[in-house]
């Protein structure tokens, strides 16, 4: 088997105990097989985890700070292999890929560079008490399939500079580009300090209730949120939770419709609306509705939609089956209650693609405006009363994040402050970055990624409290 296809467990590229078809989305086609973990691998993988962890976080933050930035001038030696990976596993076009490449790289040099330094809140005559942050342990960093090596990447920077050990899990449906990444690490890295194990969706528990894992970092749905939490919680692990969005945008009735449509068009379709930051639901004022409902319209019919690897291509496939189907019942709601101003369909052929679609006139209690689809299909809503919108975008149990659009700045900032979400973007959406707080609302998730903020999640923060010696 070769060696991007192997399991990375204590410095090891180990042929796990079962095998692991990867198919690609743009065929519907298995394209490779890769090892897939049991559970004697997983337990293996922690263990190693743990037996580095203390040596890892002796080395001294320093020098951990001097192998993440090796690591990250490897990832970008070896970037056109991860893209070339990341296009077969996952389905987005080149140029997201490679992009997603260079975020993943952003990520993990700036969080190299950041510190938690020890503060001191009281130095006087009585006492001096300093505050302290100490690594966890064994973090299990579990992925989601959208961006598989950029959430690997901001999970893997702050555990590993904090002095924490790793066992990285990717989504059954893309491993190979994280099972890459733990062979260019193992050659960086002590051994142990990042395992790479890969499952059918049947590790997770096994890893989120460990009683030698010490944090559980996850994205992916709030449905799988919930159980992380739930079986995380007899131990009381520590725990971050990026889970599903459904943001809505308010679109004011000042707006200049040219300038947005191609902002907005881009904030929804990006990696073909498999984004949990996504635009997911648009409402726009009623004297603008139409015109901008026709504008995004005729973005979704000049949107090239093919195979990743193919030149020209703006649109790829859906990663997988099952959220291919997920998309279908999606797409018959919007054709039973609203109207469908361009796509509606699936498109013939292999493959897991959508025709990007534009629905308009939907009722909110429809499943494309109340859930979060996940797929190439905006609904855009009319609204009259800006306090009506506001509270139609509060309604939603998601809280990730909104946005609002309009040619009065000031105006738009005041709407984004009655948003009840994590990040509220003013004429503009999907704009995240390592030195921005990313927090969920609701059951948008539990906890902060990036920025120091985030770095924070993966230490235990200690107290010394000294008293002085007083005088006779």
């Amino acid at each position: 088997m070769a060696s991007n296809a192997a399991l990375v467990i204590g410095g090891k590229l180990v042929e796990g105990g079962a095998l692991l078809d990867v198919i690609n989305p743009a065929t519907g086609k298995v394209f490779n097989t890769v090892s897939r973990a049991t559970e004697r691998d997983a337990h293996a993988a922690v263990a190693a985890a743990k037996a580095a962890q203390p040596a890892w976080a002796a080395l001294g933050l320093p020098a951990r700070r001097a192998l993440l930035l090796r690591f990250a001038d490897e990832m970008a030696a070896n970037a056109e292999d991860l893209a070339a990976s990341l296009v077969l596993e996952q389905g987005k076009p080149l140029a997201e890929a490679r992009q997603e490449l260079q975020f993943a790289l952003a990520f993990v040099r700036h969080i190299a560079g950041m510190a938690l330094p020890v503060s001191v809140v009281q130095d006087d005559a009585t006492h001096r008490i300093e505050v302290h942050h100490k690594p966890l342990g064994v973090v299990a960093a579990i992925a989601a399939w959208n961006f598989p090596v950029l959430i690997a990447a901001y999970k893997i920077a702050p555990a590993l500079l904090m002095g924490n050990t790793v066992v990285l899990k990717p989504a059954p449906t893309t491993p190979l580009a994280s099972l890459q990444l733990g062979a260019i690490a193992n050659g960086i890295f002590p051994a142990g300090v990042l395992n790479v194990i890969t499952d059918l969706n049947d590790l997770g528990g096994l890893l989120t209730s460990h009683p030698d894992v010490a944090k559980v970092s996850f994205t992916g749905s709030t449905a799988t949120g919930k159980k992380v939490m739930e079986s995380a919680g007899p131990r009381l692990k520590r725990i971050t939770l990026e889970l599903g969005g459904n943001d809505g945008a308010i679109v004011l009735d000042d707006a200049n419709v040219a300038e947005i449509a191609p902002r907005i068009f881009g904030s929804a379709f990006y990696n073909c609306g498999q984004v949990c930051l996504a635009l997911k639901r648009l409402y726009v004022h009623a004297s603008i509705h139409d015109e901008l409902c026709e504008a995004l319209a005729e973005l979704a019919r000049q949107a090239v939609v093919g195979n990743g690897a193919e030149p020209g291509v703006t649109l790829g496939p859906l990663q997988n089956a099952m959220q291919f189907d997920k998309a279908g019942r999606f797409l018959a709601a919007a054709r039973r209650d609203g109207k469908v101003l361009a796509g509606g369909a699936a498109l013939k052929g292999d493959g897991y693609f959508i025709a990007p679609t534009i629905v308009r006139d939907l009722p909110d209690t429809n499943a494309l405006v109340a859930e979060e689809q996940f797929a190439p299909i905006l609904p855009v809503l009319r609204y009259e009363d800006l306090d009506e919108a506001v509270a139609r975008v509060n309604g939603s149990p998601y809280g990730l994040g909104g946005s609002v659009w309009s040619a009065d700045q000031a105006r738009a900032y005041a709407v984004a402050q009655r948003l009840d979400v994590g990040t509220a973007w003013v004429n503009h959406h999907l704009h995240f970055g390592p030195h921005i707080p990313l927090v969920g609302a609701k059951e948008s998730g539990v906890g902060v990624e990036f920025a120091a903020e985030g770095l924070a999640e993966y230490a235990q923060l200690s107290v010394i409290n000294i008293a002085r010696q007083q005088a006779g």
